[in-house]
């Protein structure tokens, strides 16, 4: 896409981040969980379920939005975007008091208008801002983590504490998030297009590893490279502890924490998304000085030394605070550094397709993950003993922890 006169890529930058700001919504689901069980007697199984599914059907999205966006430019996928958000929205609202209902409309529908909006500024900024590849995408991605704490408490007024008004609030909430998505997203896209041909930033020269033709891999080629699946497992297993800490968070506090805490549950998600969002522009930006293993593995031991050793067998708000937003500090740093190294490994010509491919792994992680371990703990609350549920989900997600420092330290980049 050519054009007469090169846009300022700072603006393009803020309405990446505005834009991934809203999207940000999808982190704040935990907030609706208590208010669907009071209201309609769901358990934790049920009111899990929309999360997960709004995570299958981002991840669908990112795929198909990867290679359309890659072909017909960002703005018209935003676009895209934004509109089948705010429509899964309004039939969250219409349909949403069964569980099937609310799967579809904001599970599927929502999510995969998440989905094909996400992609967009990722793409955009890699191409933008090759000389600071990792501190924008974690800026841009940042917008994403720090949604949920200005969403959160939002919901939480929104919806309120009167059990007999729920019926009425609930719907009325999603009405009203619909306005905003309509509004921002789709506003925000219209700044998204991608750099004339042969455009670079003034005054920098690429590295020679990153001008090689040959590392602007093709989805076929990179499908057909051991390295990807490397990345992949990485990308999962990283990502798996932050998805099931941040769909447990609200319940988390409420039921560890009970009387001592000092923060309600979607208050206590919106301080940990602020630690996901600094997490996403502190481990980018520190990405491009150390380089991206070294941070990888730094956030590796830091997610299993708050879930083996934090998390378990603790009461006190504080330490459950402080673990939860050292989880959510070190899984913001997956979702900003993976598109780079996605990059740094396949080249950026094909980026919305690759790293549309490559987000699958996050897809999966949130579909399978976090649904099993709410099963585990429902299945001990149902016992009398819903700590040692928490326990059993804080040792195991420690080793997945480890288990991704693991991959980590084996996974290299492909020779050109």
């Amino acid at each position: 896409m050519a054009h007469s006169k090169t846009p300022d890529r700072r603006v393009i930058a803020a309405a990446a981040v505005l834009m991934q700001v809203c999207l940000g919504i999808l982190y704040s689901w935990a907030v609706f969980r208590a208010p669907l069980s009071q209201l309609y007697g769901w358990d934790k199984t049920v009111t899990i379920a929309p999360y997960r599914w709004s995570i299958l059907f981002f991840t669908i999205g990112m795929v198909i939005a990867g290679f359309w966006q890659d072909r017909k430019g960002p703005r018209l996928v935003g676009t895209a975007g934004g509109l089948l958000l705010g429509t899964g929205c309004v039939l969250a609202a219409w349909i949403g008091h069964t569980p099937a209902g609310l799967i579809f409309s904001y599970g599927m529908v929502a999510g995969l208008g998440v989905g094909f909006a996400y992609v967009t500024p990722i793409a955009t900024c890699i191409k933008w801002f090759p000389d600071k590849r990792g501190l924008l995408v974690g800026l841009a991605v940042m917008g994403f983590g720090v949604g949920s704490l200005l969403f959160a408490p939002l919901l939480e007024a929104l919806i309120g504490s009167d059990p007999e008004r729920l019926a009425v609030t609930i719907p009325r909430t999603f009405l009203l998030l619909a306005a905003i998505f309509f509004t921002f997203v789709t506003g925000a896209a219209q700044f998204f297009i991608v750099p004339p041909q042969g455009w670079k930033p003034e005054g920098w020269t690429p590295p020679v590893t990153q001008s090689l033709a040959a590392s602007h891999f093709t989805p076929t080629r990179m499908l057909a490279s051991p390295h990807f699946y490397v990345l992949w497992v990485l990308y999962f297993l990283g990502t798996s502890v932050g998805l099931t800490v941040i769909g447990e968070a609200a319940p988390l506090v409420k039921e560890l924490s009970g009387s001592s805490a000092l923060l309600s549950g979607g208050a206590a998600l919106g301080v940990m998304s602020l630690f996901n969002g600094a997490g996403r522009l502190f481990w980018g930006a520190s990405s491009d000085r150390a380089g991206r293993k070294a941070v990888l593995i730094a956030m590796s031991l830091l997610s299993a030394l708050a879930c083996g050793l934090i998390l378990p067998g603790t009461s006190s708000f504080l330490a459950v605070l402080a673990g939860i937003c050292i989880v959510g500090f070190c899984y913001g740093g997956y979702l900003a550094i993976m598109p780079s190294i996605a990059a740094d490994y396949f080249g950026s010509t094909h980026i919305g397709a690759n790293y549309g491919i490559l987000f699958s792994a996050w897809g999966a992680a949130g579909f399978l993950v976090p649904g099993y371990f709410a099963a585990v703990i429902q299945t001990a609350k149902s016992q009398g003993d819903v700590a040692l549920g928490y326990n059993q989900v804080f040792y195991t997600l420690a080793a997945v922890s480890l288990a991704g420092l693991l991959v980590t330290c084996a996974s290299r980049k492909p020779c050109a």
